[in-house]
């Protein structure tokens, strides 16, 4: 197992239940795998690996890329109201990163259209396209 540039350990599924077994309070490594088992597909053990890291306390990067990792896997098995939820977590976080937040509100309109909230779906648009508007236009 070793560390990316990021200080995140990187490795197989197993060595990383390896380190939770001996340290079950360790967000970050429950959070390190549900990130190699959402890769690997498998989006149950990816699911709730994401939710026991949020649960435990992550710091707030990691938190807004856990928030948006869980709402994709979440929006991909069509738990729509579960994915809105996790979109709206990222914007409340107020990612510095304007690129972040866009892609936030974007996939919360997509959540709220198929759960048949087509005006909160168009003012998420709205205020996407306020964020970016020169990319909107190309």
């Amino acid at each position: 197992m070793l560390k990316d540039a990021l200080g995140a350990w990187r490795g197989s599924a197993q060595e990383i239940s390896r380190v939770i077994e001996n340290n079950p309070a360790n967000a970050e490594a429950w959070y390190n795998r549900a990130s190699v088992r959402a890769a690997e597909g498998e989006v149950d053990g990816a699911l709730s690996d994401f939710t026991m890291a949020l649960n435990l306390g992550l710091r707030y990067r990691e938190s807004i890329v856990a928030y948006g990792n869980r709402g994709l896997l979440r929006y991909e098995s069509g738990d729509f109201r579960g994915a809105e939820d996790d979109f709206s977590a990222v914007i409340e976080r107020r990612p510095r990163q304007k690129s972040l937040l866009k892609a936030a509100l974007l996939k919360r309109a997509a959540a709220r259209e198929k759960l048949g909230d087509n005006d909160g779906a168009a003012a998420d648009r709205r205020f996407a396209s306020i964020l970016s508007p020169a990319h909107d236009q190309q």
